[in-house]
């Protein structure tokens, strides 16, 4: 009896398009976000600290779905481009602080425009996009 291998066809797996996407909309973000002299994924640390101001590393991982691995350079290199602090917390030295500096508030203004810039790059309806919003919210395990 011969197998059926059709769930291993590139086509049938969910993961392709969306790994795939996620690199189209990346390489469409990196022009627009080298202005601002960031990564994709220091934005998104951008964002949340413009709307935090101020939060533990693990704070900052959950939200972002980022290990502590991968965020302690990225916080070094931001550290260092004077957008961003870390103070080691004196009651727990386990516990790292992250707080905007003003150089990092001041960034927000010239960021402002990038999600409109996205939505022309992007030809999907307001509606699919709210409707992919939730799918992908709930594949992340959010509803």
């Amino acid at each position: 009896m011969e197998k059926n291998f059709d769930t291993l066809k590139l086509e049938n797996q969910l993961c392709f398009p969306l790994y795939a996407a996620s690199r189209e909309i990346l390489r469409k973000y990196t022009p627009i976000l080298k202005k601002l002299n960031l990564t994709y994924t220091q934005y998104i640390v951008m964002m949340v600290m413009w709307e935090y101001q101020k939060l533990t590393v693990g704070e900052l991982g959950k939200k972002l779905y980022l290990d502590t691995g991968t965020l302690s350079p990225l916080l070094k290199n931001m550290e260092e481009k004077g957008l961003v602090t870390r103070v080691r917390e004196t009651s727990d030295e386990r516990v790292v602080m992250v707080a905007i500096t003003e150089e990092g508030e001041a960034l927000k203004e010239k960021a402002a425009a990038i999600p409109e810039q996205m939505r022309t790059c992007v030809t999907i309806t307001k509606e699919e996009a709210e409707c992919l919003y939730k799918i992908l919210y709930k594949l992340l395990g959010e509803q």
